[in-house]
């Protein structure tokens, strides 16, 4: 495993003054230094970042057909867009960064594993108390929750309880991750999950993997959902009335990871600390849905 540190200019005001390289910071994301770690000098500098930016780490695993450039500007955009006081953390595993490479990348998840593990277990160790927010997207999704299962069955539920994790559009097999979370159990805050019906990537994913259904194109009125929801603890958000910025409906999370910051500042997400089935309306309201049947709230038809 690697470790690389980079200095970013985001987004600014406008007419910011650009540095001297290609780019406009009043409009991009902009690399202004780079350095290589090794792992004792990468964590005292992740020391250092969360005493300034008050103790908390986020860490993003991408997905699926991304580039390790492509998962740098993500978590950078995350960032700005979240607008949280956190330190970014990406955890970058060897994608192909190609549309037809789904099996290799598949490959190259199960072969990061042991590295996510050993990154997330590095993280839990900071005496400081502050959180570390895991956010698995994608096919990245099904990597952390094979972190998390795989720090359960090493008996490291000290590690996993220091940790909040969320899965956006996770490319998972619902029977997998049904599998997957009664190992790793009930988590504090719950495993949020955020999924779209109309996410037409993840409908690619079913397609190449024998018409399986996937985790993140879920229906929230689904039965067999809900009860994975009740019995696990976990909590799944409908995003799917949320803007996308991509044809494939598949990057929904960014535009939720703004509305959730902004809910959590003017304090009107509490129900988001719940375990459940939730529902997002077209204004970003969210609406806790009970178990017995939620359709008729979908995109706010109350």
């Amino acid at each position: 495993m690697t470790y690389e540190q980079f200095t970013m200019q985001t987004v600014g005001p406008a007419g910011a003054s650009a540095p001297s390289r290609e780019g406009d910071p009043s409009k991009d994301f902009i690399t202004v230094g780079r350095r290589e770690h090794d792992r004792k000098s990468f964590e005292a500098s992740v020391s250092r970042m969360r005493q300034a930016e008050g103790n908390n780490v986020v860490v993003f695993v991408h997905g699926y057909n991304y580039s390790y450039q492509e998962a740098v500007f993500r978590l950078a955009q995350l960032k700005a867009e979240a607008g949280a006081h956190a330190v970014p953390v990406l955890f970058s595993w060897p994608s192909q960064a190609d549309f037809r490479g789904y099996v290799a990348d598949r490959d190259s998840t199960t072969y990061a594993r042991d590295d996510l593990v050993q990154l997330l277990t590095m993280l839990s160790r900071s005496r400081s108390g502050g959180r570390v927010t895991v956010v698995g997207h994608s096919m990245g999704a099904w990597l952390v929750m094979e972190a998390l299962r795989q720090l359960r069955l090493q008996g490291r539920g000290d590690v996993i309880a220091r940790l909040q994790v969320g899965l956006a559009s996770p490319d998972i097999d619902v029977d997998v991750f049904r599998k997957q979370v009664a190992i790793v159990g009930r988590l504090s805050p719950p495993l949020t999950v955020l999924v779209s019906n109309d996410d037409r990537a993840l409908a690619v994913s079913s397609r190449i993997t024998g018409g399986k259904p996937r985790l993140g194109a879920a229906k929230v009125d689904d039965p067999e959902i809900q009860k994975i929801a009740a019995l696990n603890g976990v909590q799944i958000i409908d995003i799917s009335t949320l803007p996308s910025n991509d044809a494939f409906n598949h990057d929904r999370f960014v535009t939720f990871a703004a509305r959730y910051s902004t809910a959590e500042r003017d304090r009107t997400a509490g129900g988001f600390r719940q375990a459940g089935v939730f529902l997002l309306d077209t204004t970003g309201r969210i609406l806790s849905a009970p178990f017995n049947g939620t359709a008729q709230i979908i995109a706010g038809a109350q």
